[in-house]
């Protein structure tokens, strides 16, 4: 069956079966007329790049941080919003993300690619693999018997449990058949696993607090794709699970996040706080793991050791952070005790490399290297599909070097017992 007969076009609005319209704002209205449920609109770019999407001081995708470490919320108040390449890059993942599922269920929506500063073959390989997953669940849905809501870039308020103004955008949700789909698009290159995951858990929460009262939802089906990991992680829990952790969970941590109040905590959630760098609880609690560097390994027992597993992953971060802060502060203009700013190593480089090149030659010389393009760059040559088909059979992928990683990493473990027994 084809897009067009599964979905029917609707044009100007994202698609949403007989039983459903939209207008043009964010709340729904939980009323019905003549046996239909009236809705309002999702806040969708529809192609452009939304701004101000998120709720600053309780923002999902800072729940964790806030969550875990309260204070940190009025403390990154303090700072100005900046960006980086990977978030710009990612904004622009979802604006693409975005085009392609509206323009598969027939909304009208403009192409953003012209405008899109970072796309690639890769950016369109990963946003049509979320189009694609977005559209089966759809599809399953209606295979199950429902009539399907699909609401894409759908702003979500959960101010009824983290305080006026928090509120923030899902990429798409699917209700049908007492089942509701969040779904969240990560372009980034780190793991997200989906359980316990405040970010989208606030979706969820907003969510609910929009449509529970109109459509009798069971459970609430949460996913996470990542197609740079080749990672989708998903978990079905019932809703009853999403409103017990906004009151045990969210709620008290909003409260104490608006008021200052709370502890300061460490964590990976450190990862994305703009204080982090110079943050007093941060450098305290490694510089306290850092006292085992006095002794050497040989007087650590097996607990100490374990212990620094732990948390030596943080401490080089923080490290890492400080310097960097240090460095960007020195270069305007600040004086550091017992530090000065100097020109580090550089390479020499060619001044001008068509002349080079043409002045070896006449020497009779090849000035070019010729080499096989690597993994990456020969499926950008040839794009992800095509790649595989023609070259998936002539690849091979070796065992991964050993890591240690904690007990919890979902990878199965080395048996190193075998692995002598094959050497010897």
């Amino acid at each position: 069956m084809s897009l067009h007969r599964l979905w029917p076009k609707r044009r100007g609005r994202a698609w949403a079966p007989p039983s459903a319209r939209f207008s043009d704002t964010t709340t729904p209205q939980a009323s019905r007329t003549s046996g239909r449920s009236i809705f309002q609109r999702s806040s969708g770019t529809s192609g452009g790049l939304d701004v101000g999407s998120h709720s600053r001081l309780t923002s999902p995708s800072a729940a964790s941080r806030w969550i875990n470490c309260p204070p940190s919320a009025q403390l990154n108040a303090r700072y100005e919003d900046t960006t980086s390449t990977y978030a710009a890059e990612g904004t622009e993942a979802h604006a693409l993300c975005e085009h392609l599922l509206r323009k598969a269920v027939g909304d009208e929506t403009a192409d953003p690619r012209g405008a899109l500063e970072y796309y690639s073959e890769e950016m369109e390989d990963c946003a049509q693999g979320y189009a694609a997953y977005a559209l089966e669940l759809l599809a399953e849905a209606r295979r199950k018997g429902g009539d399907p809501i699909l609401l894409i870039e759908q702003r979500v308020d959960f101010s009824r449990w983290a305080g006026e103004g928090s509120f923030g955008t899902s990429d798409a949700i699917i209700i049908a058949n007492g089942r509701m789909e969040v779904l969240d698009f990560k372009y980034g290159s780190r793991v997200v696993q989906v359980e316990g995951n405040a970010q989208i858990l606030c979706y969820a929460l907003g969510a609910l607090a929009m449509f529970d009262g109109v459509f009798d939802v069971d459970e609430v089906a949460l996913h996470i794709h990542q197609p740079r990991r080749a990672n989708v992680s998903t978990v079905t829990i019932p809703k009853s699970e999403v409103y017990e952790w906004a009151e045990r969970v969210l709620g008290p941590a909003a409260a104490l996040a608006r008021s200052g109040g709370g502890e300061f905590a460490c964590g990976s959630w450190c990862a994305f706080c703009k204080a982090a760098p110079t943050c007093r609880a941060r450098a305290e609690t490694n510089l306290e793991l850092a006292r085992f560097e006095f002794q050497k390994p040989p007087l650590l027992d097996d607990g100490e050791v374990a212990e620094i597993l732990e948390r030596v992953d943080d401490l080089v971060a923080w490290a890492s952070d400080l310097k960097e802060h240090a460095l960007l502060a020195a270069i305007g203009g600040k004086r550091w005790p017992g530090f000065k700013l100097v020109e580090g190593r550089s390479v020499r480089r060619y001044t001008d490399e068509p002349t080079v090149a043409s002045t070896v030659i006449k020497e009779g010389a090849d000035p070019y290297e010729k080499k096989l393009l690597g993994i990456t760059a020969m499926q950008k040559l040839l794009g992800k599909s095509r790649f595989e088909q023609l070259l998936g059979g002539l690849l091979e992928k070796g065992p991964g070097k050993p890591t240690l990683v904690p007990e919890t990493d979902k990878r199965p473990a080395i048996d190193t017992a075998a692995q002598d027994f094959k050497e010897s």
